[in-house]
Parts: C-alpha cells; structure tokens; sequence
C-alpha cells in the first residue's frame, strides 16, 4: 500500500500530548533539589501510511491506543509535533488555516456521538445548510435548499422534519443527519470515527449500509476507526492495527483475518467470539496495558507478548513487509520465529 500513490499519505506522524499542568503542578523535589517535570502522553508515535481512492482504511486497537488522535491529526483537528500529511500529493500538514480551506470541504468527519456532534439549538435545517453556504459562496439559497433535501433524502431522514431539532431524533436518526452533514459539501475523504458504536445492532447495520452505499455512489475514501472487528472485516477494504501509538500490522483485510502474523493481532482475532471456537484457542495476552506516559523500550508489547526475547526488550522493530503484502512490525517475524 505504501509503494503506490494514495489519496492520503502519512509519515511518520508524532502526536504527543503535554499534561504537565501549571508551573506548580510541575515542581517536585528530588535529593533535596526543587525540580520542574513535564508529563507527557504519547498518543501517536512514528505512524507511517497510505490510503488509496475508494478504499476503506480500518484502524483498530484497544481503548487509548491513539487511533482516533491519528483520525483527528490527518484531519488538522490536531497540529501534529512532527511528520508530513499529504493529500493528493499535496502537503497539508503545515498549511495555514486560511489554505487548508479547500481541503476543509475535501475531508470531513463523521463523530462517534451522534448525541454529541450535532448542535442542539440549531434545527436539522441549519445544522445541514450552513457547511454548504460556508463552502459555496456564490451558491443561492434555493440550490441550497435542493441540495439539503436531496441528502437528507439519501441518509433515509424525511426532508419535512428539517425543522425539527436533535432532540427530537432517535439516535440512529441523529447518526443519519450526521452523515448527511458530512456529505452535504461533497467530500472525498471522510474519517468515520466510531460511527456505530453509541447504537443498538440493528441500528449498527442500517448506518454500515448506508456508509457502504454512498462510498459506492459517490466514490467515497474512508478511514474508520473502530475496536469492533466484524465491523471491520464487514466493510474494510485494509486493516491497521495499532498498539500504544504505534502500528504493528497492516494488512489487506483478507489476508489480515486469515493469517494474521502479529502477536497482538492474534490476540485481537481470537477474542472475538465463533461458534465452534474451544476455549483454548483464545490468546491470553499476560501483564497490563502501559500507560503512553512512560512507553516501554524496544518493542511497546513486549511486556505482553508470549514470544518476548532480549532483542524485543532493546531494539524497537521496523514496518517489514512481506510476500503476502503484510507489514508487520514485529522481531519474531522478521527473525523467522513466528
């Protein structure tokens, strides 16, 4: 995936997150000397990726993992302290805000809460014309008009009930007009951020759908993060798998749920429930989850890994890839122990 020109292009993105507090917060005395220490949390550490037009990028991981700060860095939500973000081959990490506009109505975002993300003072009417006249302004209010209706119509939400506001929506409802605010600029990219995950299941399946027909309709490029991997193998065209900030595999979605190689894939794979499946065959990943304020050294899993040895504990691994067109980050595989 790497080698070829993607829609977006990520290298070596570092996003850290300074906690320190205020001055006092930082002080501390240490052998009888007053010392000042920052605390650090490091969300996204050395991430390198692209994603091809029409394809679907799924970032999976735990909780804290640092994939929806990935998600918010592509999208500018968050400066990142170092790396390039390219769009189209066009840089866009360093650009002002006022030249980031035009990548502004390219890439959207469609948030985990739709409880949340939607204004609950402005009807759905406004909520879905505003990014439309922002974008547009020579555009009339009469195209604007056709063009809300025309999206609410698509998402399955009737036009009459513009007027109403989120509270009057059920939350599938509301997850529907979110979408519908993301596509109403006509966007290429957009960045699905646990779209499903605050609905029940029926729910879920409905708004997947959606999302898989309007990639469909309108050549849509997705990147979803999510910790649910049926959703994942459900509409994911490639998978990354992350771990502490880092990726440690990243794979077609088919070759990923049929060989996976990482260790910590294994143990994503083998937690999810199959009917047939003894409980033996589960992976038990041993000791706890380190906090992103103090990474391991080496390879940040290899506290948890059962096939740990002195070279994981010292030396971090690289992003190999290999025959099968996984890459993989990972001491055993590169060595021929996994």
């Amino acid at each position: 995936m790497q080698n070829r020109n993607g829609l977006l292009k990520i290298k070596n993105l570092v996003k850290h997150f300074d906690i320190s507090g205020g001055l006092l917060d930082q002080l501390a005395i240490e052998k009888g000397r007053i010392v000042r220490r920052r605390t650090t949390v490091k969300a996204v550490n050395d991430v390198s990726l692209s994603i091809m037009p029409r394809e679907t990028l799924g970032v999976v991981g735990e909780s804290g993992c640092g994939k929806s700060t990935l998600a918010r860095a592509v999208l500018g939500l968050y400066p990142p302290n170092s790396g390039e973000i390219y769009y189209q081959n066009k840089r866009i990490d360093n650009l002002t805000p006022h030249k980031m506009l035009p990548y502004r109505k390219k890439m959207q975002m469609i948030f985990q809460d739709p409880y949340a993300s939607l204004n609950p003072r402005m009807t759905v009417k406004k909520t879905l014309e505003e990014p439309v006249f922002f974008h547009n302004k020579s555009i009339t209010a009469t195209q604007v008009k056709e063009k809300v209706a025309e999206v609410m119509q698509q998402v399955g939400v009737d036009p009459q009930w513009a007027d109403r506001y989120p509270h009057e929506f059920s939350g599938g409802q509301r997850q529907r007009i979110s979408i519908a605010r993301a596509l109403t600029v006509d966007p290429e990219f957009i960045v699905a951020d646990e779209p499903v995950s605050a609905l029940d299941v029926s729910i879920q399946a409905q708004i997947l759908n959606l999302l898989m027909e309007a990639q469909e309709k309108r050549g849509l490029t997705y990147m979803l993060i999510t910790h649910d991997l049926s959703i994942v193998q459900h509409i994911s065209t490639s998978v990354a798998v992350m771990y502490l900030g880092k990726i440690c595999e990243l794979a077609p979605t088919k070759e990923l749920f049929e060989s996976p190689r990482h260790p910590y894939t294994q143990a994503l794979l083998s937690a999810v429930p199959e009917i047939g499946r003894k409980k033996t065959e589960h992976v038990k990943l041993k000791g706890e989850v380190p906090t992103p304020i103090n990474l391991p050294s080496g390879c940040v899993f290899h506290g948890r890994c059962l096939y740990v040895n002195d070279r994981c504990i010292d030396e971090p691994p690289r992003l190999i890839r290999l025959d099968s067109g996984t890459q993989v980050a990972c001491h055993g595989v590169e060595d021929g122990r996994l």
